[in-house]
C-alpha cells in the first residue's frame, strides 16, 4: 500500500515531534509526583492517543477532501443535540452522554479539528485575491466560524467559544482580508462591548471578570503566585514545594499547573517550557509560507498554531493574575483526557497532510 512508502515518512515533520515530546514528558513528571492514580490514568490517556494518532495519520484525508463539510455539519449537529438533551455539570452542559454507557464526551472538544478543517476547505476552494478577501467572501467564511461560536457561548462555554472566534478570525487575518474589513469590525465592536457585557455575559462571567479586575486576587490566583514566587531561580525540591504538597495550589496538575512548574523548577524551567512552546507556535506559523501553494495545509498549521497559541496565554497570563480565571487547560501539559487527545488528533491530521501532499505518486 502506499501509505507504507518511504517517502512517505521522508516528508514528516519531525520538527514538531522534537518539540512536543518534552513538554509530554515533563508534564507526566509532574503529575505522577502530586498523584499516582492521576498519572497511571493520564498514561491511559497517552496509550489511547497513540492509537488515534496512528489512525488518523494513515486516514486519506486529501483523497475523501470533499466529505469534510459533511463532518462539519454532523459536529454542528451534536452542538444543536447538547442544548436538547445534554448532560449538566457544575451548571453548564456541555456534555452528551454515549448510550448504554455511563461516559460522557465534550462535542465543543471534538469539534476543534473539523472546524480548522473546514475553514481550510472553505479557503482552499475559494482562495483570496491578492489584495485579500472582500465582503462577500469573509461574510461567507464567517458564518461557518459564528455558527458554532453561537452555539458553544450559549451552553455556556464562553472560554471554547472565544478560542473558535479568535482561531478562525485569527487564520482569515493571516491568509489575507481587507484591512477595511477588519476596520469596521473593531469599530462595531467597541460600540456593542457595554451590550455584550449587559445582555450576554452570564453572572458567574461577570464575577469571574470583577475577580481579575479587583485589587485583592481571588484565592486561587494568591496561592498561585505564592507557588510562583516561591520557585525562585531553580525551584523547591519535592519536600519544600509546599503550595502544591500541602494543596494550597487548587488544580495542581490541571488549570494551575504552570504554577506548579515555577515552583518545583523555577523561572528557569518556565522559561525552558515556554520556550518549547515558542519555538512550536513560530514553527507552525512558518509552515504558512513554506507551504506557499497547499492551502489547505497552510490554513490547518496556522489554526494549530493560534489555538496553542491562544489557549497557552490565556493559561499562563490566568496563574499570574494577569487574565480572568476560566477553564482553559495549558495545552498537552495539563492533566486530562479530552484535551490531550484533541490534541494529538490535531497533529496527526497536519502530519497526514504534510506526509500525504505528494500522495499521487506514491502508489
Amino acid at each position: 500500500m502506499h501509505v507504507f512508502n518511504k517517502r512517505v515518512f521522508s516528508h514528516f515533520d519531525y520538527v514538531s515531534f522534537f518539540l512536543i515530546i518534552p513538554i509530554i514528558f515533563l508534564s507526566y513528571h509532574l503529575i505522577s509526583n502530586t498523584n499516582v492514580a492521576l498519572a497511571n490514568r493520564q498514561l491511559v490517556y497517552f496509550a489511547v492517543a497513540f492509537v488515534l494518532f496512528i489512525f488518523v495519520l494513515f486516514i486519506p484525508i486529501r483523497r475523501y477532501f470533499n466529505i469534510i463539510p459533511y463532518f462539519y455539519w454532523i459536529g454542528i449537529f451534536l452542538l444543536i443535540l447538547v442544548k436538547l438533551v445534554g448532560v449538566t455539570k457544575l451548571g453548564a452542559t456541555r456534555w452528551l452522554e454515549i448510550p448504554l454507557t455511563s461516559l460522557t464526551f465534550q462535542p465543543s472538544e471534538l469539534f476543534k479539528p473539523i472546524f480548522i478543517l473546514m475553514i481550510g476547505y472553505l479557503i482552499y476552494n475559494n482562495p483570496p485575491p491578492r489584495e485579500g478577501y472582500g465582503v462577500g467572501g469573509f461574510f461567507y467564511i464567517s458564518f461557518y466560524i459564528l455558527l458554532p461560536f453561537s452555539l458553544i457561548v450559549i451552553e455556556p462555554d464562553l472560554g471554547t467559544s472565544l478560542v473558535l472566534l479568535i482561531v478562525g478570525f485569527g487564520i482569515l487575518f493571516i491568509i489575507g482580508v481587507k484591512m477595511k474589513i477588519w476596520i469596521t469590525i473593531l469599530l462595531l465592536f467597541a460600540f456593542a462591548t457595554p451590550s455584550i457585557y449587559t445582555y450576554l455575559i452570564k453572572d458567574y462571567q461577570k464575577k469571574r471578570i470583577e475577580d481579575f479586575l479587583s485589587k485583592k486576587p481571588s484565592y486561587h490566583v494568591k496561592q498561585s503566585i505564592i507557588a510562583i514566587g516561591s520557585g525562585g531561580w531553580t525551584g523547591q525540591d519535592e519536600e519544600n514545594a509546599t503550595q502544591t504538597k500541602l494543596k494550597f495550589l487548587p488544580i495542581a496538575t490541571s488549570d494551575f499547573i504552570f504554577a506548579y512548574l515555577v515552583e518545583r523548577y523555577g523561572f528557569v524551567g518556565g522559561t525552558i517550557v515556554l520556550l518549547l512552546y515558542m519555538f512550536l507556535i513560530l514553527h507552525l506559523l512558518f509552515l504558512n509560507n513554506f507551504f506557499i501553494h497547499d492551502m489547505l495545509l497552510r490554513t490547518f498549521a496556522v489554526g494549530v498554531g493560534l489555538l496553542i497559541f491562544v489557549n497557552m496565554s490565556v493559561n499562563i497570563l490566568m496563574v499570574v493574575g494577569l487574565a480572568p480565571v476560566v477553564g482553559l487547560p495549558l495545552p498537552m501539559f495539563s492533566y486530562g483526557g479530552s484535551s490531550f487527545i484533541n490534541y494529538v488528533i490535531l497533529f496527526a491530521v497536519l502530519q497526514n497532510l504534510i506526509a500525504f501532499r505528494f500522495q499521487d505518486g506514491y502508489g
